[in-house]
């Protein structure tokens, strides 16, 4: 099936995904629907933009308390748009829990929001006063 027919496909019909795809349709909506608050949406940002970082930062970053950060970084980690990593430091006698943003939610941020948010730039440049 060449790319047009799967365009095609995905906009004048149903969904077909392909037939060895890792994940069904209710997980691409849950992406959707994770990455649709707005507080999630600024967590993976700041993952996809400024790479890895401890829970502590990130908390320091978007001025968020504790638990709500974890809140949804627990969304996100569900969904598998974020992975918490823990790596043993040489400074430290425990481990370092840190957080980024997998290839799915690089994607789901460049080819989503982000991608609406820079075709309404370019239709102001275009049409704008």
């Amino acid at each position: 099936m060449g790319e047009t027919e799967r365009r095609d496909d995905l906009e004048n019909g149903p969904v077909r995904l392909p037939e060895q795809s890792l994940l069904d349709l209710s997980d691409y909506l849950a992406m959707q629907r994770a990455i649709g608050n707005e507080h999630r949406f600024r967590i993976l940002s700041l993952l996809v933009d400024e790479g890895a970082h401890s829970a502590s930062e990130l908390a320091d970053q978007l001025d968020a308390d504790s638990n709500t950060l974890h809140y949804h970084l627990d969304k996100l980690v569900d969904v598998g748009l974020v992975a918490n990593r823990k790596r043993k430091e040489q400074t430290s006698e425990g481990l370092y829990s840190y957080y980024q943003a997998t290839s799915l939610g690089e994607g789901v941020l460049e080819h989503g929001v982000r991608e609406l948010i820079r075709e309404e730039w370019d239709l102001l440049d275009a049409y704008g006063e």
